[in-house]
């Protein structure tokens, strides 16, 4: 990402420091994470110190300080997805993934994530693939949902 492109994101939102949340996710969505050199530029843009800004971006789980893949995969495991099984599609997604839940694959096309609840219960269990909805998922469909995304 270029400083022009940075410049233009802060510029929306008129350099203010209390959207500095929102310049961040509109800095990862074109990013897909965020850059440390990225951060450095926003913090002196901005004059705000790094260490507050890299807090912000360690402290959210929306925000990611390392690579992502190409597709974020969310696993529910509420209570009421993980009676129905969530745990089985997370260790069947790592398996067929070949990482662990917070990991990227080594091809960057793939993120694993957990959460706990996406507000779908009577669909569970449940999965949330680049903000997408996918329900009542066996271990037997994982093969062919990923084979969408490759």
């Amino acid at each position: 990402m270029e400083s022009s492109e940075i410049n233009t994101i802060i510029d929306q939102y008129n350099g203010k420091e209390s959207a500095i949340l929102a310049i961040l996710q509109d800095i990862q969505g074109k990013e897909k994470y965020l850059p440390k050199e990225i951060l450095e530029q926003v913090a002196q843009i901005m004059q705000i110190p790094m260490t507050h800004i890299f807090r912000l971006a360690t402290f959210y789980n929306a925000l990611s300080i390392k690579p992502r893949g190409k597709h974020k995969i969310d696993v529910c495991l509420g209570t009421a997805c993980h009676v129905r099984g969530g745990n089985k599609i997370v260790d069947k997604l790592e398996r067929d993934l070949s990482i662990s839940v917070g990991e990227t694959t080594k091809d960057k096309r793939f993120t694993l994530e957990s959460v706990r609840c996406v507000g779908c219960c009577s669909l569970g269990p449940v999965a949330v693939i680049d903000g997408n909805v996918y329900g009542r998922l066996t271990q037997d469909k994982i093969p062919s949902l990923l084979k969408e995304f490759k």
